[in-house]
C-alpha cells in the first residue's frame, strides 16, 4: 500500500517525532526490534515522543483502515508488522518514583534496569523480570513473572495502580480499578490488544539487597543437581525462587571461558531474606556436586540481572514454553533423556522455573492473569538465522513433548512465542470464561481489531 503524499505530510505535521516510510534513511533503524527472527515492513513508522504523537498515529491508522503495531524494546516481536502503522515508543522513557506511596510511574518504553536504578535511589525495588532491557510495560501487561520477588508478592500485573492508554478511537484514558474497570482488568494480562499503554503506575517494595546469584555445574553432575534442585523447591519458603537451566553455550568470546562450548547446568537463586538463611537453603545444592562457578551471595538489588545473565544484544531468538503442574523425579528423568548432557540437541537453553507462593494466590484487584495453579514453567530457547522458525521448531518442541505428561495444557501469557500466534494458541493462555470476557472488552474498545499485530484476541460477538 502506498500512502498519499498529502496524508503523509499532514501526519508528519501533527507528530513531533519522525514519520518514516520505506526508502527513508532512518526507516530501518526505526522499525528494528530486539528479536531479529523476523523483519518488519510497515507502511509508515511513527517515532512517538509523547501521547499526542501516539494519538495522531492511531487516528491516521483508523482513517486508512490500517492495523497498528507497537514496539518499545522489541523483545516480544513475534508477528510481522508488514502493511501496518508501526508506533515506536522508545523515546517515551520517563520514570517517576513516589517514595512515600512506594510507586513508580513509567513511560511506554522504560527498560527494567532503568526502573530498578530509579527505585533503588529510594530504597525500593520493582517486581523485575530476568532481563535488564525488557520494557516494563510489556512485561507487566503480559503478567510480569518476577524470578526474584514473584513468589513473595505475586505477578507484577497484580500491582498496577493505574494506567494511561490510548484506545483505538484515539482517546487518552486514565484507568484504574474504579475508572473503566473492565479495560483495566483486560490490559493486565491481555497485553497490547486494547490500545497503546503510554504510562503505568505500579507498586514498589522495600528491598535493597537479596541473597542470590548463579551456581554452574558440569554436565556429568546434571542428575545429582536436578535432584538437589527438586528437593530445594519442594520445601521452599515464598521468599525463595529457584530455577534450573541446561545450557549449551557456543564457543564464542562473549561466553565466559568455563562455560564456553560445553554443556553446563545453571541453578539460579533469589532469596529475599538473610544471608545466613540463604546459605542454609542453598547448602544442599553446594553439597550435591562441585561447582564450576559459585556466584551466589549477598547482592544489591541493582545487580539482580546477573542471576540469569540473559543476553542483552539483539538476536534472532526462537522459543517455546509450557506450564508444568509439577516437576517430580519422573519429569526430571524425562528432561535428562530429552535434553541432558548425553543428547545432541541444537538448543541453547532449557529452563525449569519455579512458580507457586504468591503467584498461586488471587490478587486484591482481579486481572486477566490466570492459571495460577501451575507449579513450574518450562522454557526452551535457541538462536538461529532469521527466517528459520520452521527449521528449529522440532528441536525446541522435542523438550516440551518429552515433558508432556506433566504439562497443564496452558501457557503463561508472557511466554507465548512466535509459535503461539494462532487463535487457538492464544486462547490456551486463558481459562475459557476469561478469554470470552477479553473478547467482549475487545469488541467494546477495538471492534475493528486495529491492534492485531500481536498475540491477538479477536473481538467477540
Amino acid at each position: 500500500m502506498t500512502i498519499d503524499a498529502t496524508d503523509l505530510a499532514k501526519l508528519t505535521a501533527e507528530v513531533v517525532g519522525p514519520v518514516l516510510i520505506p526508502g527513508d534513511e532512518r526507516y530501518a533503524a526505526e522499525v528494528a526490534t530486539w528479536n531479529l527472527s523476523l523483519s518488519h515492513q510497515p507502511v509508515v513508522a511513527v517515532g512517538a515522543t509523547c501521547v499526542s504523537d501516539v494519538q495522531a498515529a492511531i487516528r491516521f491508522a483508523s482513517a486508512h483502515a490500517l492495523p497498528v503495531a507497537v514496539v518499545a524494546t522489541g523483545h516480544g516481536a513475534f508477528v510481522s508488522a508488514d502493511g501496518a502503522v508501526l508506533i515506536n515508543v522508545r523515546r517515551m522513557d520517563a520514570v517517576t518514583v513516589d517514595a512515600a506511596a512506594r510507586t513508580a510511574t513509567v513511560g511506554a518504553a522504560v527498560e527494567m534496569q532503568s526502573l530498578i536504578h530509579a527505585a533503588a535511589e529510594e530504597g525500593l525495588a520493582p517486581l523485575a523480570g530476568s532481563s535488564p532491557n525488557v520494557g516494563v510495560v510489556g512485561f507487566v501487561l503480559g503478567g510480569g513473572l518476577s524470578p526474584m520477588l514473584g513468589r513473595l508478592h505475586g505477578y507484577a500485573a497484580d500491582h498496577v495502580v493505574s494506567a494511561e492508554v490510548v484506545t483505538p478511537d484515539g482517546e487518552l484514558r486514565t484507568i484504574d480499578a474504579v475508572t473503566e474497570p473492565d479495560l483495566f482488568w483486560a490490559i493486565r494480562g491481555g497485553k497490547g490488544n486494547f490500545g497503546v499503554v503510554t504510562a503505568l503506575t505500579i507498586n514498589l517494595f522495600p528491598v535493597t539487597e537479596i541473597y542470590g546469584g548463579g551456581l554452574f555445574f558440569t554436565g556429568e553432575h546434571a542428575a545429582a543437581v536436578l535432584d538437589a534442585y527438586r528437593h530445594l523447591v519442594a520445601g521452599a519458603p515464598d521468599e525463595l525462587t529457584a530455577s534450573i537451566a541446561f545450557l549449551r553455550l557456543p564457543p564464542l568470546p562473549f561466553v565466559p571461558e568455563p562455560l564456553r562450548g560445553r554443556f553446563t547446568v545453571h541453578v539460579r537463586i533469589a532469596y529475599a531474606g538473610s544471608t545466613q538463611e540463604g546459605e542454609r537453603l542453598v547448602a544442599p545444592l553446594r553439597a550435591a556436586a562441585p561447582a564450576l562457578i559459585d556466584a551466589v551471595g549477598p547482592m544489591p538489588f541493582t545487580t539482580v540481572a546477573a542471576i540469569h545473565a540473559d543476553p542483552v544484544d539483539p538476536m534472532p531468538a526462537y522459543e517455546t514454553s509450557a506450564e508444568l503442574a509439577d516437576f517430580p523425579a519422573e519429569a526430571a528423568a524425562a528432561l535428562l533423556a530429552a535434553a541432558g548432557p548425553d543428547v545432541t540437541l541444537p538448543v541453547l537453553m532449557v529452563e525449569i522455573r519455579q512458580l507457586g507462593g504468591a503467584l498461586a494466590r488471587e490478587p486484591r484487584v482481579p486481572s486477566a492473569v490466570e492459571h495460577r495453579n501451575a507449579g513450574f514453567n518450562l522454557f526452551v530457547a535457541t538462536v538461529a538465522e532469521p527466517g528459520m522458525k520452521d527449521a528449529v521448531r522440532m528441536p525446541l518442541q522435542t523438550v516440551t513433548h518429552a515433558l508432556g505428561p506433566w504439562t497443564t495444557g496452558h501457557k503463561l501469557i508472557n511466554f507465548l512465542t512466535g509459535y503461539d500466534v494462532t487463535p487457538e494458541a492464544v486462547a490456551a493462555a486463558y481459562p475459557l470464561a476469561t478469554f470470552e470476557r477479553l473478547q467482549q472488552v475487545k469488541a467494546a474498545y477495538d471492534p475493528a481489531n486495529m491492534f492485531r499485530i500481536n498475540h491477538n484476541i479477536a473481538p467477540g460477538h
